[in-house]
């Protein structure tokens, strides 16, 4: 576990979302690996529908994210990299990076 060395999981877990019969209520964050395995279009399908990604980069972050970061962008998504992971959010969840400076 030594890559995830920089996130807060206790923050990350705060976000996850129950669940009632199977199904997701609310909000949910992915936790997973952005290694090129894959396809953008489930990372942007996530997105829309409404979780948050927070993904450990392995590899070079713009080939790998070139394939769904236009298209959660157009979406109203934010995107960020941070110590090593990239945050992916959909249009109604903003990343609050203002304790960084």
């Amino acid at each position: 576990m030594e890559e995830f060395e920089g996130l807060d999981l206790q923050a990350v877990e705060d976000r996850l979302d129950t669940e009632t019969d199977g199904q997701p209520v609310g909000d949910r964050v992915v936790l997973d690996v952005l290694d090129g395995t894959t396809p953008p279009t489930e990372w942007v399908q996530l997105v829309a529908s409404g979780a948050v990604l927070v993904l450990h980069v392995e590899g070079d972050l713009n080939e790998l994210a070139a394939g769904f970061a236009r298209d959660v962008r157009d979406g109203g998504g934010e995107l960020m990299h941070f110590r090593g992971f990239l945050v992916v959010t959909p249009a109604d969840v903003g990343i609050d990076a203002d304790r960084l400076r």
